[in-house]
C-alpha cells in the first residue's frame, strides 16, 4: 500500500484556469514500483500545470466547460467512488481518488500492484483505502480551526513536514496522527524498535569519546616544489545506553588560536547538523569567516562503537621539519638527515622512529654512521635502516644522521623492483604518537557531551592523540652542499 502523488487544488472560478495547485507531493521511490507493476500500461504523473487542467475539466468545474462530453458525461461514467481516471498525453491516468470540501480539491493517485491494461476491481487495489484514510486526515487538519486565508497558508505551509513524518515513501503509518497538528505526533507513544539497530543494552550507561589526529606530511626542500601537510582528523564513541532510541549530543571545541575543522563527514545516526559545519572545505580559500565551532553533533548512537566524524583541517606548518641528502658513489651511498621539532609541538612521544629503506640496492653490508641523538638498527634482509629517536628530542629540538652505506649488489634484481626508488630517487619515513596533544587543539569535554536517556550515564573523554606519517624525500646535492652541514 502506497500513494504515488498526492495534490491539494484550489478551485476559483472566474479565473483564466479555473483553479491553482496549493500543494503537491511525489514520491520517486513508489514512482519507480508503478512503473515495474504496470510494465506497458504504466502512464507517468504529469506536471502540475497539465494536471490541474485535466482534473478541473474531468469534474466539471471549468467555466467554459458547459457542453456534454461522451467520454466523461455518460451515464457509464457515473462515480460513485470518487475514483476517476484523467486523459494524459492520449492515454488514461487512474485511479486517481478526489475529494472536494470548501473550494478545495484533495487528490491522491494510489500504488496499483499489476497491470492496468484493464482496471482491476477497486476493491482489490489496497492502495485506495489508504489513500481514503490519507485524504480524510487531511480535510480534517486543513478543515479546523478558523477558515482565513492566512491560516489556510500557514497550515499548508506544514505539510511538507507532516508528510514527512506520517507518510514517509508515500506509505501511511496511522492517520490518526492527521487529526492534530504533526508536531504533536507520537508525543506519548513508545517509540518503536528502528530496523537498523537489532537490540537495546542493558547495564550500568556510559558514554566514551575520543579523538584522533593524524598529520600526513611530504617535503622536498625544493623551491620550486611546494611542501605538503593536513591534518586528518576522526571522532571514536561508544555509546552504552539504555532505551529504544537515546539521544547524544557531541561538542567539539576548538582553542582561540585553533585551526578550524574542514571538510566535515559525519556518521549516518546524526540527525542534524548545522550547515556551517558542510560548508567549510579545504578546496576554498581560507578566510576569516571560516566556521570554528562548536561543533555540535546530535545523533541516536549505534550499539557498537563507531566514528562519529572525520574531518581535515590546515595547520600553519608541520610539526616536524626534515631534510634528507643521498650521493651516490660505486656500490655505497652517503646519507645525510636532519629532523626539527617545531617550538610549538609538544615534545612527549610514546613512541619517534625513521624508517630508511633502500631499493633495487640489494641488502646492506655494511654501515658506518654518525647520529647526534638516538639509536640506529639495521635490517640487513630487508635493505631498511630504522633511526629510534626515542620519547622525546633534545632541547636543541633539532637532530642529524650522517653516514656511508654499502649494499650486496649480487642477486640484487631477484628481490622485488620499486618503480620509483631507482637511482638517486629515495626518502624518509617518520612514524610518531603524542598523546595529549593535537595539532588543531579539538577536544570534547566531559561538559560538551549532553544525553536524553534513562539514567546518569558515566562520561569519559579519552585523551587526544596526534600520530603521523612524514615523507621526505631526498634531494640530490651539489658537491658544495654535501660537505658542508646544512644551515638550521
Amino acid at each position: 500500500m502506497a500513494q504515488r502523488a498526492i495534490w491539494l487544488v484550489s478551485h476559483e472560478p472566474g479565473t483564466p484556469q479555473g483553479g491553482t495547485v496549493r500543494f503537491s507531493r511525489r514520491f520517486p521511490t513508489v514512482e519507480k514500483r508503478a512503473k515495474i507493476f504496470n510494465g506497458s500500461s504504466y502512464v507517468p504523473l504529469p506536471e502540475d500545470d497539465l494536471f490541474c487542467k485535466a482534473l478541473l475539466f474531468e469534474l466539471r468545474l471549468l467555466d467554459d466547460d458547459k457542453d456534454f462530453v461522451e467520454s466523461r458525461d455518460s451515464c457509464s461514467r457515473i462515480s460513485k467512488a470518487s475514483v476517476y481516471g484523467l486523459p494524459i498525453g492520449g492515454r488514461e491516468l487512474w485511479p486517481i481518488l478526489a475529494l472536494q470540501k470548501n473550494g478545495l480539491i484533495y487528490v491522491s493517485v494510489p500504488l496499483v500492484e499489476q497491470t492496468l491494461s484493464t482496471h482491476p476491481p477497486l476493491i482489490s487495489i489496497s492502495g485506495i483505502s489508504q489513500a481514503f484514510d490519507l485524504l480524510l486526515g487531511l480535510i480534517e487538519f486543513l478543515d479546523s480551526g478558523p477558515k482565513t486565508e492566512a491560516d489556510l497558508s500557514s497550515k499548508v505551509s506544514q505539510l511538507p513536514d507532516l508528510l514527512l513524518h506520517i507518510c514517509p515513501f508515500g506509505t501511511l503509518l496511522d492517520a490518526n496522527f492527521l487529526l492534530d497538528n504533526f508536531s504533536n505526533l507520537s508525543i506519548n507513544q513508545a517509540p518503536k524498535q528502528p530496523a537498523w539497530k537489532t537490540g537495546t543494552y542493558k547495564g550500568k550507561p556510559q558514554v566514551a569519546v575520543s579523538v584522533t589526529e593524524k598529520v600526513k606530511s611530504m617535503q622536498y626542500d625544493k623551491r620550486d616544489v611546494a611542501d605538503m601537510w593536513q591534518i586528518y582528523g576522526t571522532i571514536t564513541c561508544k555509546c552504552d545506553l539504555e532505551g529504544v532510541m537515546p539521544n547524544v549530543t557531541v561538542s567539539l571545541n576548538l582553542p582561540t588560536n585553533g585551526s578550524p575543522l574542514q571538510d566535515i563527514l559525519v556518521h549516518p545516526c546524526v540527525t542534524s547538523l548545522d550547515s556551517a559545519v558542510l560548508t567549510s572545505s579545504s578546496a576554498d580559500i581560507k578566510d576569516d569567516s571560516a566556521f570554528s565551532g562548536p561543533y555540535k553533533f546530535p545523533f541516536t548512537p549505534p550499539l557498537e562503537s563507531f566514528h562519529l566524524c572525520y574531518y581535515t583541517s590546515q595547520v600553519p606548518v608541520p610539526p616536524i621539519l626534515g631534510f634528507y641528502q643521498l650521493k651516490e658513489e660505486d656500490s655505497q651511498l652517503k646519507i645525510n638527515i636532519h629532523l626539527k621539532l617545531h617550538e610549538s609541538v609538544k615534545n612527549c612521544f610514546e613512541y619517534c622512529e625513521a624508517h630508511i629503506p633502500f631499493y633495487n640496492r640489494g641488502p646492506i653490508t655494511h654501515l658506518e654512521y654518525k647520529v647526534s641523538f638516538g639509536q640506529v638498527e639495521v635490517l640487513q634482509e630487508k635493505s631498511l635502516i630504522i633511526w629510534i629517536i626515542g620519547q622525546k628530542f633534545p632541547k636543541s629540538l633539532e637532530i642529524n644522521l650522517s653516514g656511508t652505506v654499502n649494499f650486496n649488489t649480487t642477486g640484487h634484481q631477484k628481490q622485488p623492483v620499486d618503480t620509483i626508488c631507482i637511482g638517486g630517487t629515495s626518502y624518509v619515513k617518520l612514524y610518531f604518537r603524542i598523546p595529549d596533544y593535537t595539532l588543531t587543539g579539538c577536544y570534547a569535554d566531559q561538559h560538551s557531551v549532553q544525553m536524553f536517556a534513562s539514567g546518569k550515564p558515566k562520561i569519559t573523554t579519552s585523551s587526544p592523540v596526534l600520530v603521523s606519517i612524514f615523507w621526505w624525500l631526498t634531494k640530490p646535492p651539489t658537491e658544495t652542499e654535501y660537505v658542508r652541514e646544512k644551515e638550521p
